[in-house]
């Protein structure tokens, strides 16, 4: 599937497929499908988990499949062999399994709209977002949890933790943008783990935005913020907008962002570098976002402590 359609860096603009499962309309973003095809045998395999299909090897690589209908708690139907559509995200190719696929859109991240906790209640959800298209919802599914659920070590490789000597880094204070809440929760985890207890958690770019806004208003956003962690798909605002909004005050522009999402490729690294992004890792690789954030909340505080207040105040 051609992807070059993404769009510019930095718009808050997403393309969305719209695919159908049990007469249920949901929806991916396109950036990570790869392809679409008609479905094609599977083999299964023997004591895996329920909503795995099995395997098939389309070409040179074998991929797993996905039955959607059973993630999504629909009975099989034999009279409609449905699609495939194989993505690429946390550095792992999957295909899924859907009854039919009716296009793509463009819109913008602040038309889509957070579940309530009705819909998504703490880390159990698999909606990230609901937008009206055409007179239908689309509910715009949340894939890595799915994949997680089925295998955690692709969320996050929390074992990389025990690698990092805990030591006090609360000094330090971090705001993360990260829509998913078991995400969140888990980047807090391994955060604290390690010694970062001064994190600031927020549901999307929009707000963590507004809080930059606030501290430089009141004069003490260097106190505030030393790094800031942003992932990019979020509704309201996503992360490539929002780093291209820090990047471009003068203020804020020495702020160190990092970029940890599970859309991170050769294409899309070359958008968060575009909007100004200090470092950019995909999403299990927790370990390298901590050593990331040790780097990078190390230059920007000695950087700090080498500004006279004039410049401090100019800057």
């Amino acid at each position: 599937m051609d992807t070059n359609i993404l769009l510019e860096s930095g718009t808050n603009e997403l393309e969305i497929l719209e695919f159908t499962v049990a007469g249920n309309h949901y929806g991916i973003n396109v950036a990570k499908v790869i392809e679409i095809m008609n479905y094609q045998p599977v083999t299964p395999i023997p004591n895996t988990h329920p909503y795995v299909e099995g395997l098939f090897m389309p070409r040179d690589e074998m991929i797993t499949v996905i039955n959607l209908r059973k993630c999504l708690g629909y009975e099989d139907d034999p009279d409609n062999p449905g699609l495939l559509f194989v993505t690429n995200f946390n550095n792992l190719n999957t295909a899924f399994h859907v009854d039919s696929v009716l296009g793509i859109h463009r819109v913008s991240w602040d038309r889509i709209h957070t579940p309530d906790s009705t819909i998504s209640s703490d880390v159990n959800g698999v909606a990230t977002g609901v937008i009206k298209l055409d007179n239908n919802l689309i509910v715009i599914l949340d894939f890595e949890k799915i994949v997680s659920n089925i295998n955690p070590e692709t969320g996050l490789k929390v074992s990389e933790m025990d690698n990092y000597n805990g030591h006090d880094r609360s000094m330090s204070p971090i705001i993360i943008a990260e829509d998913s809440k078991l995400l969140s929760k888990l980047i807090d985890d391994c955060l604290k783990k390690v010694g970062y207890t001064t994190i600031d958690l927020n549901n999307n770019g929009r707000e963590v935005w507004d809080k930059l806004m606030k501290y430089k208003e009141e004069g003490d956003i260097y106190d505030k913020v030393h790094c800031i962690v942003t992932d990019i798909e979020m509704p309201v605002m996503d992360g490539h907008r929002l780093t291209k909004l820090v990047k471009s005050d003068d203020v804020l522009k020495h702020i160190p962002v990092i970029i940890f999402s599970s859309l991170i490729n050769d294409q899309i690294r070359k958008k968060g570098e575009a909007v100004g992004a200090d470092a950019q890792y995909t999403k299990p690789e927790i370990g390298q976002l901590v050593g990331a954030i040790d780097k990078y909340t190390n230059i920007f505080e000695t950087w700090k402590s080498n500004q006279k207040p004039e410049d401090a105040a100019e800057n």
